[in-house]
């Protein structure tokens, strides 16, 4: 970018100044999204105050929102371990192919390394159990 001398205002154009499209577009998908958020930061004590009285059904909204992380959470720790798996597995297979020689030192880690992802597929799969147990 060149320098602009010192008196001078440098001349972005109708689109610079004013920011174009894309900050219309912005500006039309950013204010209600932050008045939604706005309005489940206000209703979330509401919630709470109901639900610390014993009535409207605050146990119900519990035991839902226990089964959604036990569900979410292990759809989530699924999905990281099948990212990781395959990560390591194509770093392996690159590094055979590069120097074949070296399968025999790489091929323990490797599953040592594969071993430790699926174990924590498996205890997010417990946690989900456990929350599971939560539910009546």
């Amino acid at each position: 970018m060149a320098a602009v001398p010192a008196g001078v205002e440098e001349d972005r154009g109708v689109e610079g100044a004013q920011g174009g499209p894309e900050r219309k577009q912005m500006d039309r998908l950013g204010k209600p999204l932050l008045a939604a958020v706005w309005l489940l930061m206000l209703a979330s004590p509401a919630f709470a105050m109901d639900a610390a009285a014993g009535g409207g059904g605050g146990e119900v909204w519990h035991q839902g929102l226990i089964a959604l992380g036990a569900g979410l959470g292990l759809g989530l720790a699924a999905f990281g371990a099948a990212l990781g798996q395959g990560r390591a597995t194509a770093a392996a297979m690159e590094s055979i192919g590069r120097n074949p020689n070296s399968a025999d030192r790489i091929f323990t880690p490797f599953i040592v390394g594969l071993a430790l992802m699926e174990a924590l597929a498996l205890y997010s799969l417990v946690i989900a159990f456990l929350l599971q147990g939560k539910v009546q």
